[in-house]
């Protein structure tokens, strides 16, 4: 289906209600540069940390895509769990996976916090952290490190921001263009910038770094980046 969210006057900040779960797939798409790249990235990457029952966590799984993806896409047997807070978001994933043939992910509504992760070889949050409040996000990325396993890794994809506003203005005219190109309107590029102010909070590449550094992981590589979006590598 078609993302036709915002060709109308927005009444509410943006949230992940019923009808952006029916649309999201579609929304990512032209939404996110490179997407599918990114997705087929993460999830062939994600199999050098794997092995057999491998307990994997995607937070703020969306419609189950990447999990989807992953254990499509993985030799081994694994213990995957989606989370994430939309009850609409978790229904689409059930359904996804269902068509897809693919029965070990257990789809959770809840908020990670809330969710005992231990022993895991993989965490993967793509385009999640920046709608968390900053003093939450960075309590949440301890529970992360808290939750790996030595030497295991922990991905996630992020808007992000230049600290040099020269780039950064050059940044935000190409995502712009982008959108462009991808069919979305002057009108509903406008409304949903406005719809999203203040709900999502992307932080620079540095800010990135630090928070993930001063949580305990050892190393965090960028895997890949593109303008003003970032996919980043975080092993423990």
């Amino acid at each position: 289906m078609q993302d036709k969210v915002f060709d109308k006057p927005i009444k509410e900040q943006f949230s992940f209600n019923e009808e952006v779960a029916n649309v999201f797939d579609d929304m990512l798409s032209r939404s996110v540069p490179h997407y599918h790249d990114v997705l087929k990235l993460v999830t062939t990457f994600a199999q050098n940390f794997l092995k057999d029952n491998s307990i994997v966590y995607d937070i703020g799984c969306s419609t189950g895509s990447t999990l989807i993806e992953l254990i499509k896409k993985s030799s081994y047997q694994l213990q995957a769990y989606g989370i994430d807070t939309s009850s609409h978001m978790i229904d689409k994933a059930k359904v996804k996976a269902h068509a897809f043939g693919v029965q070990n992910i257990e789809f959770i509504c809840d908020d990670a916090f809330n969710i005992n992760m231990k022993n895991t070889d993989l965490i993967i949050s793509n385009y999640t952290l920046q709608f968390i409040r900053p003093l939450m996000r960075e309590k949440l990325i301890k529970k992360i490190y808290d939750s790996l396993n030595d030497g295991q890794i922990f991905i996630f994809s992020e808007k992000v921001i230049s600290e040099d506003k020269m780039l950064n203005k050059i940044y935000i005219d190409e995502y712009y263009n982008f959108k462009k190109a991808m069919g979305y309107s002057e009108y509903e590029i406008s409304q949903k910038r406005e719809a999203l102010e203040n709900v999502l909070v992307p932080y620079s590449v540095e800010e990135n770094l630090k928070m993930i550094k001063d949580s305990g992981f050892k190393s965090c590589d960028i895997l890949f980046k593109w303008y003003n979006f970032a996919t980043f590598v975080a092993k423990k």
